[in-house]
């Protein structure tokens, strides 16, 4: 008996130790992936992109973590709908500080008065049209932060804390060489992992994620944040794109 109780007890260890370093073998060919389509110039970035997604979800398909654990859920919804909230606020004193400073980065000029409600319907419409699929791509950075990343930290790490600030540790670095995205990235990655783990429900962090980064594409010119490229994109950037900063327009320029 005693026999038979050691050698489960090995094979249980044993089946720990390799699931740990699947986890970290899954971690290291992901993030790879992920920082080789940043580093690699176009038309190739596309290939990489399709081969890094198609990638990454072989690993949580074969992970098993169920979509309970991935956040995919409505449970606790409402409960952390405040956390939108917040972000709203935050975005909403953002630009209007920026707009104070300088012109904000909308998509298109104002032709009418400010006042105007139809031309505050046809802002927000534009916004809606410009910013949709960066919303949606908001969803995929969380998804891979908290339902790949995080999952398997939490499982390599000794604590919570741990996994949260290496999870966005990684987050952070991937929009190197980009300052402004690489701290915010930092704060908000963090963040939202230790909201993710109260909470456990993706799509108000989602929404936060894509309120903060419509915000912050309005409220700093494009120039200097580099339209929020990242990687070999940023370096690029003045390359390719000559856009000066803008300048406060003069009452008597305005049509």
């Amino acid at each position: 008996m005693a026999e038979s109780a050691a050698a489960v007890s090995i094979g249980v260890k044993s089946a720990y130790a390799r699931s740990k370093r699947r986890d970290l073998m899954e971690l290291a060919v992901a993030y790879g992936l992920i920082l080789l389509v940043i580093w690699t110039p176009r038309p190739f970035q596309r290939f990489l992109w399709v081969a890094a997604a198609g990638a990454v979800a072989a690993m949580m398909c074969l992970s098993h973590d169920g979509l309970d654990a991935l956040g995919m859920r409505r449970k606790n919804f409402f409960r952390s709908l405040w956390v939108v909230g917040a972000a709203l606020v935050i975005a909403a004193m953002a630009v209007w500080v920026s707009s104070s400073l300088h012109p904000l980065s909308l998509p298109a000029p104002s032709t009418a008065d400010p006042g105007d409600w139809n031309e505050f319907l046809s802002r927000a419409k534009l916004l809606v049209k410009t910013y949709w699929g960066y919303a949606l791509w908001t969803f995929v950075q969380q998804f891979l932060l908290q339902g790949f990343f995080l999952l398997r930290l939490l499982r390599l790490l000794p604590g919570p804390k741990s996994a949260g600030f290496a999870a966005a540790g990684l987050f952070a670095l991937a929009h190197l060489p980009n300052p402004i995205l690489t701290v915010v990235t930092l704060v908000w990655g963090f963040a939202a992992c230790m909201l993710f783990l109260r909470y456990r429900n993706l799509h108000t962090l989602s929404m936060a994620h894509a309120i903060f980064g419509i915000a912050l594409a309005i409220a700093v010119p494009g120039p200097v944040i580099r339209n929020m490229r990242v990687g070999l994109g940023y370096l690029t950037y003045g390359h390719r794109y000559t856009v000066p900063l803008p300048q406060p327009q003069r009452p008597d320029r305005i049509h």
